[in-house]
């Protein structure tokens, strides 16, 4: 019974409809001549009752990186104001975007009004934001002479920050003398032996060479005047008063100042000097006097060693390429040579050691936690340790020149 029931309903109320099935659901179209835009994109609206002020909607997010740079170009000038708070949503492209046409149209930042939701986000950006760094270097005077007095003030600076770091560095040496439990004794010798002990063959070759080059140089003039054997004074007085001590200290500096620079700087970009400071020590008793004590007692000891091996590369020259017999050679050495050239030279041993020490470890510690950091401090240690110790080397010897010692 109830199937013919159904079927009569079914054949009175005609044909079955297709079901709409989300595959087979047709998709309509509005009938409008064109289609408004979504809501995320980024809009600016320009307010007719205030004709400074204008006010931003959408999204103003990467996605929307062309719409966003659209919709700031078009603004007018007269605009000197943005309402940010009818933005949906907003990332760092999107505040600096902003930041970047609050800075073309030289408007102050300050006044544009951002929702309560992207405060936060607008301060860190606005914290980090900064111009983009010239594409093209300037040419001209006028730009080399602001290159020129960037590197004056940037040289004085250095300066400034040695003569300091000195007297920071003596402070603590008088504290330890009264307190001697700071003084680190087994840091010190494993510094002396690295920088003094391990350079002696090095030292001691360079300068047995330069003598032996000193009486060649010294024998191609003084022969033309029959003087060959003067080439003893020469070589004697050379290497007791410069050579010895400024060979040593070139060495020095291009050897231990580098190795103070690169250990410190390791040490800092690792924050282990941090570390130190946090545990409540000091870093300057840890790591630089101990550096100090020890090349201010090898520095010396290595400018003997050195003074030595000068004269006997002059000696070895000689005896035999000048036909100077060793005994005469010696008892000529022993008739000119006076104390006071060989103290002259000595007593600039300390001057550069503490130069050359002090400047390693201030470039160590300056360096700023990267590996190209410690490159660059590196180079700078090495190149004002030489220069230094080559300008006192020429003003002590004038001065000693003038003081007829």
């Amino acid at each position: 019974m109830w199937p013919v029931v159904m079927r009569q309903s079914l054949e009175s109320q005609g044909p079955p409809a297709t079901p709409l099935t989300p595959r087979t659901r047709p998709c309509v179209s509005s009938p409008g001549p064109m289609t408004a835009p979504p809501a995320h994109t980024p809009t600016a609206s320009h307010e007719g009752d205030t004709p400074d002020a204008a006010r931003l909607s959408g999204r103003w997010t990467l996605r929307h990186a062309t719409a966003i740079s659209q919709a700031l170009t078009n603004l007018p000038e007269s605009v000197r104001a943005l309402d940010v708070r009818g933005v949906d949503r907003i990332d760092s492209l999107g505040v600096l975007q902003l930041i970047r046409f609050a800075r073309r149209r030289e408007l102050p930042f300050e006044g544009f009004t951002f929702d309560e939701r992207h405060r936060a986000l607008v301060a860190a950006i606005e914290d980090v934001a900064d111009d983009r760094p010239k594409r093209k270097r300037e040419y001209g005077v006028a730009a080399a002479l602001a290159r020129l007095g960037f590197a004056v003030t940037d040289n004085w600076k250095e300066v400034l920050a040695l003569v300091a770091f000195f007297g920071e560095v003596l402070l603590k040496l008088l504290r330890m003398v009264r307190d001697p439990r700071r003084f680190r004794a087994t840091a010190t010798v494993h510094h002396m032996e690295q920088v003094g002990l391990d350079a002696v063959p090095l030292v001691a070759l360079l300068c047995y060479l330069v003598g032996a080059v000193i009486a060649f140089l010294g024998s191609t003039i003084l022969k033309d005047f029959g003087a060959v054997i003067f080439v003893v004074e020469l070589v004697s007085i050379a290497f007791l008063r410069e050579f010895g001590v400024l060979l040593t200290a070139i060495l020095l500096a291009g050897r231990t100042a580098s190795a103070f620079t690169a250990q410190i700087g390791a040490m800092v970009s690792r924050e282990e000097v941090d570390a130190i400071r946090t545990l409540g020590l000091d870093p300057i008793d840890l790591l630089v006097i101990p550096r100090v004590l020890a090349l201010l007692v090898m520095l010396p000891l290595l400018t003997f060693v050195a003074m030595i091996a000068g004269l006997l590369g002059g000696l070895t020259v000689g005896a035999y390429g000048l036909d100077i017999p060793p005994e005469a050679y010696l008892a000529r050495m022993q008739d000119t040579m006076e104390l006071r050239h060989f103290l002259v030279g000595l007593v600039k041993a300390p001057v550069f050691a503490m130069v050359i020490a002090l400047i390693g470890c201030l470039e160590g510690l300056q360096v700023e936690g990267t590996a190209q950091s410690v490159g660059e401090r590196t180079t700078s240690s090495v190149v004002q340790a030489i220069s230094l110790v080559i300008i006192i080397d020429a003003f002590a010897a004038i001065w000693f020149m003038e003081m007829g010692w």
